[in-house]
Formats: structure tokens, C-alpha cells, sequence
């Protein structure tokens, strides 16, 4: 059974994850629009970060960043470091912790999510994924630029 907790991104099968998905994001993006974060980043007290697993094995991890808002109390977040392993792929993880994280949001009573992933045929499968949740694509967010390889997407929640 899949269980999605919170986790320490520095744990170390996480840290190797992370790791990896850094290495394809730098592997398949020029440097500039490379905007994943590392595990030292994503243990920042804006970021909940979660990972998946079965019987302790991990299969995934995806974390909720509270982005700033004028009056002090966030009404949006961004949706950081989704990932799955490659033996994890195609058993639905990947949507089990999305929606994992779309509820945290709701509880939280966030307004809308956003998220960049990247344009290259690599990411297609998450865009579709997002897309199915009812992300649309957006203008860039929260300090972003335009940017060719480069997809922001949102949902109100």
C-alpha cells in the first residue's frame, strides 16, 4: 500500500532522487531555466516536502512551496520537485501524490497553485499529468521570467 508522509529531503534515498532529478533537469534544460531545487532549498520552513513509498521503499516525492503574498498570509503556493523513480513510473504515483498535495492546499486554504516544468518532449508526460488535474497554462509567477523552455501552469483551487 502507498503511504505519502512528510519527509526530510536530505534522507538519503531521497537525497539520491533529488539528485537524479537534478541531474536530467541540468541534462535536458540549458542552465538558466533550470529552476528545480536542491535538498538543502527544499528543507526551507516555506516548503512542505512529502515523499511516496510501499513498505518503506521510496517511489516518489513532491513538495508545496507557500509563496508571499502582500498581506503577510500566503493565498497561493507552487508545486516543487515532483518525481517518481523509474521503477515507480506508470503506477499512478505520480497522481497520488499530486492530489496529495492539492488537498494540503485546500486544508491550507491556498487560492490557486502554480508550477514551471519544462518544454522539452522529456517533461511531456508531466504536463499532461497536470493538465488532466486541471492545470492551464499561466503567464510566468512569483519572480519568474519568460522564458522558451519554460512552462507555467496554475489552477484555482
Amino acid at each position: 500500500m502507498i503511504s505519502i508522509d512528510r519527509d526530510d529531503p536530505s534522507r538519503g534515498d531521497v537525497h539520491q532522487l533529488l539528485s537524479e532529478h537534478l541531474a536530467d533537469m541540468f541534462a535536458t534544460s540549458p542552465a538558466e531555466s533550470v529552476h528545480a531545487l536542491d535538498p538543502s532549498a527544499l528543507s526551507a520552513p516555506s516548503i512542505t516536502f512529502w515523499t511516496a513509498r510501499d513498505d518503506g521503499g521510496l517511489l516518489g516525492c513532491g513538495a508545496l512551496k507557500l509563496l508571499d503574498s502582500p498581506s503577510g498570509s500566503p493565498v497561493h503556493g507552487e508545486i516543487k520537485s515532483m518525481r517518481t523513480t523509474a521503477s515507480a513510473r506508470g503506477r499512478g504515483v505520480a497522481t497520488l501524490m499530486l492530489r496529495h498535495i492539492l488537498d494540503d492546499a485546500r486544508t491550507r486554504n491556498l487560492e490557486r497553485l502554480y508550477l514551471e516544468t519544462c518544454t522539452e518532449d522529456y517533461f511531456a508526460p508531466a504536463r499532461r499529468l497536470y493538465a488532466r488535474n486541471g492545470f492551464t497554462e499561466c503567464p510566468p509567477f512569483a519572480g519568474y521570467s519568460l522564458d522558451p523552455n519554460s512552462v507555467f501552469m496554475e489552477l484555482p483551487l
